[in-house]
This record gives C-alpha cells, sequence and structure tokens, in this order.
C-alpha cells in the first residue's frame, strides 16, 4: 500500500469515526438553544425587564412620597448661678450663690409626612404613557437581536450543510481519482500505457486530496462558529441536517401583503413617533398650574430639669397638618416655551423618519424577493446541470474503461461533475439564506418553519 492509499485510507477513517461520535443537530434544535442561551438575546432580554421596570406605576409619579423623621438629643449641664449680694426680702440676708451639677435635658422627636402632586398639567399621565411606548420600543429591539442573531446562525448553520455536502462530494471524487490510479497502474503492467500515465493520475489524487483537506479545515471553522453563535464549547461536534424546503409561494405573498405591519424597523419607528408626541404634551404641562397635596403627623416629648428660678417639668405635644398648595409659574424665562418648540420640531423630523424608512423598507423587501426568485432560479438550473454531467460522466466512464477516451477526457468529466455539485449546492443554500432574508424583512421570521 503506498503513501497516496494510506493517506486516503487515513481520510475516510477519521470521517467515519467523527461522523460515529457525533449527533445530529437539526435547524429547531440550533435555533432553541440560541434562543435560551446567546449572550446578544440575553442581554436583549435583560433590557426588557429593564423597560418593563422603568414602565411600572411605580416609577410613575402617579404615587404619593411618605417620609419619616426622628430624632433625640440628650444634654447635660453645670450651672453656677452668683446673685452680687442681692437680699432675700424674706430673711433680709444677702443670697447664697446657687450651683446645678449634671442638669439632663431630654427632647425627642417623630414625624411622618406625606407630599402628592395631585395634578401637574397632565405631565406624569403623558410620561407614563412614554414609558409605556418606550417598553414597546425595548422589545422591538429585542425583537430584531433575535431575529438578527437567528438569521446569523441559519447562515453559519447552511454554510455548514454546504461544506458537509461538499466534502461528501470530494471523498467521492477521491474515490474515483484512486480508482483510476489503480487502473493505470494495472494497465502499465500490462503494457496498455506508460508511467505518466501513473504519474498523472497520483496527481489528480494528490489535488483531490489537498481539495478535501481544505474543506474539512474550513468546516472545522465553520462548526466553531456555529457554537459559538449557541454558546457550546467550540469543540463540540455534531451532524447537520442538509435537507432544504422552501416555503410555500402562497405563504411568502402572504407575508408579502402583512409586511408593513410586520416589520420591525416600521413598527420601532411608529413607537418612536408616539414617544415624540408625548414629548410636546410634557413639554407643554408646564404652562397649566400645578396642584399638591401634603400632610404630617409629629410628635415631640422635652423633659427639662430644675432650674434656679423654675422647677423641672416634662412636655409631650402631637401635631397634625394638611394642606393644599396651588403653584402656577407664570412665567419662567421662556424654557418651557422653548422646549414646546423643539419637541415639535423632534416630532416633525420623526414624521420625515418614517417615511423614509418606509421607502427604504419597500425597496428592501422587493429586492430580496427578486433576489429569493433568482436564487431559486438559479438552483434549479444547477440541479438540471448535475443531472446533466452525471450522465455525462457516466458515458465517459464507460468509454475509459473501453478505451474509448483518453484520461484527460475522463478527468474533465470528473471535474466537471465535482464542480457541478458543489455549484449546485452553493445555489441551494444562497436560495435558502434569500429566502430567510425576505422572510425577515416582512416580519414573520419567529413565526415561519424554516
Amino acid at each position: 500500500m503506498n503513501n497516496n492509499t494510506r493517506f486516503i485510507s487515513f481520510l475516510f477513517f477519521i470521517t467515519s469515526i467523527s461522523n460515529f461520535y457525533a449527533q445530529q443537530l437539526t435547524k429547531e434544535d440550533a435555533i432553541k438553544y440560541t434562543l435560551e442561551h446567546n449572550y446578544g438575546i440575553t442581554i436583549a432580554k435583560n433590557n426588557i425587564r429593564t423597560a418593563e421596570n422603568n414602565a411600572h406605576i411605580l416609577n410613575s409619579g402617579y404615587l404619593p412620597s411618605i417620609s419619616a423623621s426622628a430624632g433625640a438629643l440628650y444634654q447635660e449641664q453645670d450651672t453656677d448661678t452668683s446673685f452680687g449680694g442681692v437680699i432675700d426680702p424674706e430673711t433680709g440676708i444677702a443670697r447664697e450663690n446657687n450651683s446645678i451639677t449634671d442638669a439632663e435635658t431630654q427632647q425627642y422627636n417623630a414625624s411622618i409626612n406625606l407630599d402628592y402632586t395631585i395634578f401637574d398639567g397632565f405631565g406624569k399621565f403623558y410620561n407614563y404613557k412614554k414609558l409605556k411606548e418606550a417598553y414597546n420600543v425595548t422589545e422591538l429591539e429585542a425583537r430584531e437581536t433575535i431575529e438578527n442573531t437567528i438569521t446569523q446562525l441559519l447562515s453559519v448553520y447552511y454554510q455548514v450543510a454546504q461544506l458537509t455536502e461538499t466534502e461528501l462530494t470530494l471523498l467521492e471524487n477521491l474515490r474515483i481519482s484512486q480508482e483510476r490510479v489503480t487502473r493505470a497502474k494495472y494497465q502499465f503492467e500490462y503494457g496498455q500505457n506508460t508511467k505518466l500515465e501513473i504519474l498523472n493520475a497520483q496527481v489528480d489524487v494528490a489535488n483531490d486530496s489537498i481539495s478535501l483537506l481544505n474543506n474539512k479545515q474550513n468546516l472545522k471553522t465553520s462548526k466553531r462558529d456555529l457554537n459559538l453563535i449557541m454558546n457550546k464549547e467550540l469543540n463540540n461536534t455534531f451532524l447537520i441536517d442538509t435537507l432544504v424546503q422552501f416555503t410555500s409561494s402562497l405563504t411568502l405573498e402572504e407575508h408579502l401583503k402583512n409586511a408593513a405591519k410586520n416589520n420591525v424597523t416600521l413598527l420601532k419607528n411608529e413607537h418612536n413617533l408616539n414617544i415624540s408626541n408625548y414629548d410636546i404634551k410634557i413639554s407643554k404641562s408646564g404652562y397649566i398650574p400645578s396642584l399638591g397635596l401634603y400632610g404630617s403627623y409629629g410628635w415631640n416629648e422635652s423633659r427639662n430639669p430644675s432650674g434656679v428660678f423654675f422647677p423641672g417639668n416634662t412636655s409631650d405635644s402631637n401635631t397634625l397638618q394638611a394642606g393644599l398648595t396651588l403653584s402656577w409659574n407664570i412665567f419662567d424665562g421662556g424654557t418651557t416655551l422653548t422646549n414646546v418648540k423643539n419637541a415639535k420640531i423632534t416630532y416633525q423630523n420623526q414624521e420625515l423618519l418614517q417615511k423614509q424608512i418606509e421607502n427604504e423598507v419597500a425597496t428592501e423587501i422587493a429586492n430580496a424577493l427578486t433576489n429569493y426568485q433568482v436564487k431559486l432560479e438559479i438552483f434549479k438550473m444547477q440541479n438540471q446541470n448535475v443531472i446533466t454531467n452525471e450522465d455525462n460522466f457516466k458515458r465517459s466512464e464507460e468509454r475509459y474503461k473501453l478505451g474509448q477516451i483518453a484520461s484527460i477526457e475522463f478527468r474533465q468529466a470528473q471535474t466537471n461533475l465535482t464542480s457541478a455539485k458543489a455549484n449546485r449546492s452553493l445555489a441551494k443554500y444562497d436560495a435558502k439564506l434569500a429566502e430567510i432574508q425576505f422572510i425577515q424583512l416582512t416580519g414573520q421570521l419567529l413565526n415561519t418553519q424554516l
């Protein structure tokens, strides 16, 4: 057994072993795992949670604010009082100096306060609606991230599938070339050809082996890329489903009809337009008076020591108060007016952007549909081309075995068949990816069986 034969046997052995231990990875399993483990999708889902918190009633300004406070004071004091020879009228004797030591003063207080804005010119009402729209935008951004990730996943998945098909084609091509080497050797032994025929066949085997090795390397790289998107261990092995089913034309027509209602870019801009409208109304709330409610309840206790002239005492007080406040910013230097003007300009820009996006999306959808139709037609033509080349190869093989054509003609037929199969595989997955791109633009990527 020569080196080429050993090498080819080794390639077949490695391929068989890797396929034996690998598990089947379907598109559905790949998508499901990616939705659960992909980092970008996880981050997008967390952003939704943040937006949900922002749009909650607790962040709306509708609820009152309640605060409580408490305090305590302890004071110890020594006091010396001199009367400067003052005569006590009762005794007729000069009053003695008075000293008080360790006189303790204790004070305690606690209060609870409530503030509530009853009306602020509808500012918080529209701000709450704005937060709801911001949540909707975040949801759509998360959906966009998911759609882009799934599209990227399927692109790499089909790349792996195409390389898998190509590997099978190259293995078959290598087998045919090796048989040609064996035949050339037999013919040389019986004097039917020259050594040159063997050498040419061996060169073709070497070239086919190199093509197979390059394809294997590309296949390993693509599988790592797929594992990266799914967030799996990079060297995880698996087999790919190479079966491709195209979506029916009726389904695609239905998607096209509803594209304007489902395209994620258009939906995002609609919500952004609503946000700009709410910004105008929020700014206008500065023109309107605001009404507030406040209330408090307080408790105070004071324990005072005896003094020179007064005995010690303890006092307690409880205070309850409530009231309304009406405020109106009659003129704020033009800030509110400026904010309203700028908000209206922003809204106008958002309207213009919406029209621009509508035109861009319509163009993208039309181009994607045309691209898909052309690529699908190319795939059909490439499929027919393979049938033709298979028939040509079979005829050439029979004539080669009968010695009716030279090896160079047989090699050409072999090369043409290999090239036709590779082109058919590329055309098949190009058409499928073009279909996926069209479905994504119509907003139905997550609702279509791919």
